[in-house]
């Protein structure tokens, strides 16, 4: 015969159980940053360089692979990571692009990519961060601070894809990874300018990709 003590104590369990069960059902799995791949056809890698005293010259880079992550929720968990082809600058004159493709300045021969890996994020305003990350040129290697602006993330309003994009400046100095050609005349401070584009890797997508190169290793 069950005493009244032990009924209430099972009903207590009972109770206690379905309140677990339904926490854990309707408590949102923690967010994780989302994979995001640039969207070349709208995002820039630029740079400016004074020239002899007359002018900021103006260049950028067309050829990169690499991707970002980003958690609105949660900045400082984000990344970046990308490789940049340095034989694609572009000066809007071919004897330019020459000269700075050769040993005096990107040596694009014996380095053809240059690259930049996020270390750290520090979040400074509700649009605002600071990501430094080492960048790697003329096979040197030196850390990196980029002061970013996130613009806006949402739905596309053409493809319906979900689009993040960022606006990001910081100045570095070429002769700290070894191109000193030209110094002082051509000035040693390079201002560089992204600006991005990011579409979302949708969790299908992901799995299709990698389905994709599963079976390509498997050929």
């Amino acid at each position: 015969m069950k005493t009244p003590l032990i009924k209430a104590a099972r009903h207590m369990a009972f109770i206690a159980m379905g309140v677990a069960f339904l926490l854990s059902a309707t408590t949102p799995a923690k967010a994780e940053a989302a994979k995001y791949n640039f969207d070349k056809a709208h995002t820039q890698i630029l740079f400016f360089v004074n020239h002899l005293g007359f002018s900021n010259s103006q260049g950028e880079f067309h050829d990169y692979d690499g991707h970002f992550t980003f958690d609105p929720e949660n900045p400082a968990a984000s990344s970046v990571d990308v490789a940049i082809k340095t034989a694609s600058i572009d000066m809007d004159d071919a004897a330019w692009d020459k000269h700075l493709k050769n040993e005096d300045f990107f040596h694009v021969e014996k380095f053809p990519n240059m690259t930049f890996k996020s270390t750290a994020i520090e979040v400074t305003g509700e649009n605002t961060a600071k990501i430094t990350g080492d960048l790697t040129l003329l096979g040197v290697t030196h850390p990196v601070t980029l002061d970013v602006t996130h613009n806006k993330s949402g739905t596309h309003p053409y493809s319906g894809k979900f689009v993040s994009g960022f606006s990001a400046t910081t100045t570095i100095k070429r002769s700290a990874f070894g191109m000193k050609y030209g110094l002082p005349a051509v000035s040693d401070d390079v201002e560089v300018r992204l600006e991005v584009e990011g579409i979302r890797q949708e969790a299908a997508q992901e799995a299709e990709t990698d389905a994709k190169a599963d079976s390509t290793d498997a050929e």
